[in-house]
């Protein structure tokens, strides 16, 4: 485990002790249930907002508190924990990433103490099929007087129907597939052209797919440099995958101590289950793999945080072994505890639907396995 300052570990036992209290489990039952518009409760963001953490990697010059990625994982792993549905990731995270490192200072000025507040919901729409592949963009933003027209699809946007602003990858130049010729575009959610419908996913969560229809922006909507965007998406992707690895550290460590607890008191042949060598070693092995993969979180984050040369491999790595790791660990929750994992009156299911879409946001464990290499040269 990363040493942490006193100040983080502040935040971290707020965000545990307030996560357990006010948005546990039940909460996002509840939030599922109820077919909420965003897919959260909006008082919930609103608490958020209020204890700071939409404001935790933005500068103070634009309302935020300036205290980095690895502080930002400490909040997200213990919402990971508890399922807690919010645009936190999406827009104080991801957002925000995208406007520190490829916004303009009107851009940033106008949105950041918005997104710090909790009154804008800043998104990425990237993808535009069932699988991540920014490269593969194929939306297109044709330079017309004054600016440019957006058209096509974007699919599995987070929070895409709560969201105020998107960031929009389109492509002004060059073919689906390549990396050049990629432009990020900042486009009102309301705008004229835009329609936005919700996606039912596995985890209830509020994803949508927004159509572009001749949607007009002006020349300084974009973010960064015309046809040379890659660069500053991936940039932000990687911030994505790095508090996305967070979370999932959360879901998995919940999803052990389910199954840990599981194994110390369910009994069979007049004996717990856990003192059973199989399961015994089935339990170390969870662990093990668990605290690797922090290891891997942690370093991913603290190298955003330093600006390290490896930040992209790191951020890749983390990924690729949470990614594992989340899957072994709701799979085996199932499997250990047997029928009642399989109903939904027990927590069990939630964790593994939410686990399964986690893998796949911002590439799954293949996509980043050879990613990791390439970066690598190999």
């Amino acid at each position: 485990m990363a040493a942490l300052s006193e100040e983080q570990s502040i935040i971290r036992d707020q965000a545990k002790a307030w996560a357990v209290e006010q948005a546990p489990v039940q909460a996002f039952r509840a939030v599922r249930d109820a077919h909420l518009p965003g897919a959260f409760e909006p008082k919930t963001w609103a608490a958020m907002a209020e204890l700071g953490w939409t404001g935790i990697v933005i500068p103070e010059a634009y309302g935020g508190s300036d205290l980095g990625y690895l502080t930002f994982g400490l909040v997200l792993e213990e919402l990971g924990r508890n399922l807690t549905a919010a645009p936190l990731f999406a827009s104080a995270l991801v957002g925000a990433s995208a406007l520190l490192l490829g916004g303009n200072e009107a851009q940033k000025r106008a949105l950041l103490p918005e997104i710090a507040k909790g009154q804008a919901i800043v998104t990425l729409a990237v993808d535009e099929g069932p699988r991540h592949a920014p490269a593969a963009t194929a939306m297109t933003a044709v330079a017309e007087a004054g600016g440019f027209r957006l058209d096509g699809e974007k699919t599995f946007v987070l929070e895409g129907m709560a969201a105020t602003h998107l960031i929009v990858a389109a492509r002004t130049a060059g073919r689906p597939g390549e990396t050049a010729g990629i432009t990020l575009f900042l486009v009102p959610a309301d705008a004229a052209g835009i329609r936005r419908a919700p996606i039912g996913t596995m985890d209830s969560r509020g994803y949508a797919t927004i159509r572009f229809d001749g949607v007009a922006v002006p020349a300084d909507a974009v973010l960064g440099a015309v046809d040379g965007g890659f660069p500053l998406l991936d940039a932000t992707m990687d911030r994505a995958r790095a508090g996305l690895a967070a979370e999932m550290l959360g879901t998995a460590a919940a999803a052990f101590d389910l199954t840990l607890d599981y194994l110390k008191t369910r009994k069979q042949f007049g004996r717990v289950i856990g003192s059973f060598q199989a399961l015994g070693h089935r339990a170390a092995a969870l662990f093990s793999s668990l605290e690797l993969a922090r290891s891997c979180v942690e370093a991913a984050l603290q190298a955003l945080d330093d600006g390290a040369p490896d930040a992209a491999q790191l951020c890749s790595l983390a990924k690729a072994r949470m990614g594992e790791c989340l899957y072994d660990m709701s799979n085996d929750l199932i499997q250990i505890h047997g029928g009642i994992g399989m109903t939904d009156e027990f927590d069990a299911g939630l964790y593994l639907k939410r686990a399964r879409v986690l893998e796949a946001a911002f590439g799954n464990r293949a996509f980043h396995r050879d990613r990791y290499a390439r970066l690598l040269g190999y």
